[in-house]
């Protein structure tokens, strides 16, 4: 048996149906519309482009590269756990995992790198010039760093250099897990913004990553068996009932600690109060109440309780409504962080902010959406043998 890459050896035939050709060519057009969203944004302005303001200068967009990072880290990490543990159920889904959290955090990439406003300083600077105090250097770095380590990782799974593939994967993990923490405490540092201040939100973004990365893997191994008009085998799905285990759990958690965070703001300070009240009763109680609790909480905690996990069209669903749901958890997070006017009371400030996306922004999502989107199916195509093999780390 050789060790060397070969595409041929790993692709899968089976996939290139019309079907597939059409999600390729839509992913791509995705993709498109997020490049052509980023060449206008840099064209008239961003501060033409984009809704963000003076007062609000983070908008949807920031949400949306955590809601891509956030996924990539708990691919990654569910990986390594799976490959680490050589033999449990969860190993099945490993070589995806890995390839889709390389995927992820490529859609989170694009989405930051097209709404920044001067994109090619970022390596530069990055490089040149480190910042060892700032979380967002540190976060840049290990994000950069956790994806060197995968897709030398993948390589060597392609490769079947498995003992090595696993140190990498292990190294990756830290790496993600690491940033994942600084990218909350990017947020969690910043004492003028009350409502995120405190050291929760690192913590809870790596439970988040859990949660969604146990999402993730449960849609698109479920979407790679529709691609192949196949019967899913018996060890993939108990792979996927290890996953919906996880991500049952996590759905439980993450309730958990996002009531402690609303009870714990509105004990608080009167900017914290103002702020829990925008998303409890105030202009963000629709996305709050009805996209992040309802949808992407408790219906589909409440489907893998009713099913027990023995249906895939049902844990496929939850884990749908899962993203939905963190996808309005990252954007409120941003959101109610902001709205409340930090000099409120002076100069006849509002009470609340308004803050409604544009175009411009919702076309950088389609963008990020492509990019994944694309990932998988190409992963899919050349890779999918690697994916289907059960062979232990």
């Amino acid at each position: 048996m050789t060790n060397e890459l070969s595409l041929s050896a790993n692709a899968e035939l089976r996939i290139a149906t019309p079907l597939f050709n059409k999600l390729m060519l839509l992913m791509a057009g995705f993709i498109l519309i997020g490049v052509a969203g980023g060449i206008y944004a840099q064209t008239v302005g961003h501060h033409h482009a984009f809704a963000n303001t003076r007062e609000m200068p983070w908008g949807m967009l920031i949400g949306v590269y955590a809601f891509f990072a956030i996924i990539s880290t708990g691919l990654c990490l569910l990986a390594a756990m799976s490959h680490i543990f050589g033999g449990n159920k969860l190993a099945p889904l490993g070589n995806r995992m890995v390839w889709l959290s390389i995927a992820a955090i490529m859609g989170a990439f694009t989405v930051i790198g097209l709404e920044i406003e001067n994109p090619w300083r970022m390596p530069i600077g990055n490089v040149f010039f480190p910042n060892l105090t700032s979380n967002i250097w540190w976060m840049g770095t290990l994000y950069g760093m956790a994806v060197g380590f995968m897709l030398v990782e993948f390589y060597l799974i392609l490769t079947k250099k498995y003992s090595t593939a696993v140190i990498l994967g292990v190294m990756g993990a830290v790496a993600e897990a690491s940033a994942n923490s600084n990218l909350g405490a990017v947020f969690a540092s910043l004492n003028a913004r009350p409502f995120w201040y405190g050291s929760q939100l690192p913590i809870f973004f790596l439970g988040c990553a859990f949660l969604s990365g146990a999402a993730a893997i449960i849609i698109f191994t479920h979407y790679a068996q529709l691609l192949r008009r196949s019967e899913m085998n018996k060890t993939t799905f108990e792979a996927m009932q290890t996953a919906g285990k996880v991500m049952g759990l996590m759905l439980f958690l993450i309730s958990i600690a996002t009531a402690w965070k609303y009870i714990n703001a509105l004990v608080g300070s009167e900017e914290t109060i103002l702020a829990a009240q925008a998303l409890i009763s105030g202009p963000l109680a629709i996305n709050f109440w009805l996209f992040e609790i309802t949808i992407g909480l408790l219906i589909p905690f409440a489907l893998l309780m009713v099913t027990r996990l023995n249906s895939i069209q049902a844990m496929s669903t939850a884990a749908l409504m899962v993203l939905v749901g963190q996808f309005f958890s990252r954007y409120n997070m941003v959101a109610a962080g902001e709205i409340v006017p930090i000099y409120r009371g002076f100069d006849e400030l509002p009470t609340y902010f308004s803050y409604m996306p544009s175009a411009a922004e919702f076309s950088l999502v389609f963008g990020g959406i492509g990019v994944l989107g694309l990932g998988f199916l190409l992963g899919e195509r050349f890779f999918g043998k690697a994916f289907e093999t059960n062979g232990h780390h």
